[in-house]
């Protein structure tokens, strides 16, 4: 049986999809080491590279449908669940043991807990983690409440696996009309949070991220709606994108597109300290529309040209390993900064630029001497073997 023809043979890829991915995942690097400087979100350079997690689950929605919507009468539920972890669990658990690996060497004045934890609780929680099993508050180690201490990026793949869970049991099983409904009102949940509106009363106090998305990494229920709020819409949208097939073809497509997710990430804060608001609203446009036509561009247009198609590869290749192993670094950095106050701009420049380029390093090897060779084993002895008993 020939190694590509694994269960279910895999479909032509959307290249211009797979390179915006990479796009938004490099933001994400560049905004969290910004990040390390920044007093709150108003100031923040890269304002908006938060946003490029709701663009992720948007991206999700619309593969999973493409991949998945027309094989349910091949596949059962366990099959669709061992093959979205054989795709997604390896970087998982890297990720988190790089965050193991470093996390004594990140005891920045921002984590408290870090000397206070002992060696035994940090390996209970690297299991945890390893096992998507998000940490209450009671093994909290770094003092964030986040559901993986050891690498806070891990938390949008829980609500990733959760929206496959929903997808899988009930999700898939809708309508288009329904699929629609379901959207829409999840479109309400977004413009809750975005306009801070609080009509359910969830919403703890959050001067620092108010009027914005940020959050959804915690299990206080205040972090468990806004985590709940960013991956219905945006998940589910891509889902109906798939299924309406309706695109819009674009020359230079992944050029423009990526101008375009580049520009929305990167815009300073809308509306200052004075009028939050006016973020609030531009966060609701940029995932109720802007996301989904962003989509819609990318997969309606083809990349023509051999640069733009290794370009897209490249980036599509890295994006997930990128995003899920370089956090660790990013604590590391928090501490250097802390305790290098004083030093020139120059060097924080130096130091910064340097684990830019470190942690793409870092995702290009994770990819290619793990996570390649890992799930390629996993698919010959897992969904191979599966395959051959039926």
């Amino acid at each position: 049986m020939s190694k590509t023809n694994v269960y279910l043979a895999s479909k032509p890829r959307y290249e211009i999809l797979d390179g915006l991915r990479g796009v938004a995942a490099l933001i994400v690097v560049a905004f969290h080491l910004f990040e390390t400087y920044s007093p709150g979100p108003v100031y923040q350079i890269l304002n908006h590279g938060y946003l490029a997690v709701d663009f992720f689950f948007v991206l999700s929605g619309f593969v999973i449908g493409y991949a998945y919507d027309d094989r349910w009468d091949r596949m059962s539920i366990g099959d669709f669940f061992k093959r979205r972890l054989v795709r997604l669990h390896p970087l998982l658990i890297m990720g988190t043991l790089i965050g193991a690996a470093l996390f004594y060497f990140g005891d920045a004045p921002a984590f408290q807990l870090i000397m206070q934890t002992p060696w035994w609780k940090m390996l209970i929680v690297m299991v945890m983690g390893c096992l998507m099993l998000p940490t209450p508050p009671s093994m909290d180690i770094r003092g964030w409440s986040e559901i993986n201490s050891l690498n806070g990026a891990s938390w949008s793949l829980m609500w990733e696996y959760i929206a496959n869970i929903l997808y899988a049991f009930i999700i898939r099983r809708f309508s288009q009309w329904v699929l629609i409904l379901f959207v829409a009102l999840s479109a309400l949940l977004t413009i809750d949070l975005c306009l801070n509106l609080d009509v359910f009363g969830l919403l703890a106090p959050r001067s620092y991220a108010e009027y914005t998305v940020i959050g959804g990494f915690g299990l206080s229920p205040d972090q468990l709606y806004i985590g709940i709020t960013r991956l219905l819409y945006p998940f589910f949208m891509g889902l109906l994108l798939s299924r309406i097939g309706k695109f819009i073809t674009v020359k230079g497509g992944f050029w423009w597109c990526s101008l375009l997710i580049a520009a929305i990430l990167v815009i300073p804060h809308v509306g200052g300290e004075a009028n939050k608001w006016m973020d609030g609203v531009y966060n609701a446009v940029c995932i109720l529309l802007l996301f989904p036509l962003i989509v819609t561009m990318g997969a309606g247009s083809r990349v023509t040209d051999k640069r733009s198609m290794k370009v897209c590869k490249f980036l599509g290749d890295i994006s997930y390993p990128l995003y899920i192993t370089h956090y660790p670094w990013i604590y590391v950095h928090m501490k250097w900064a802390a305790e290098h106050q004083d030093a020139p701009l120059g060097t924080h420049i130096c130091v910064a630029v340097g684990i830019f380029f470190l942690v793409i390093a870092i995702a290009y090897a994770a990819l290619k001497l793990y996570d390649e060779p890992v799930r390629e084993w996993l698919k010959v002895h897992v969904l191979m073997k599966q395959k051959e008993s039926k």
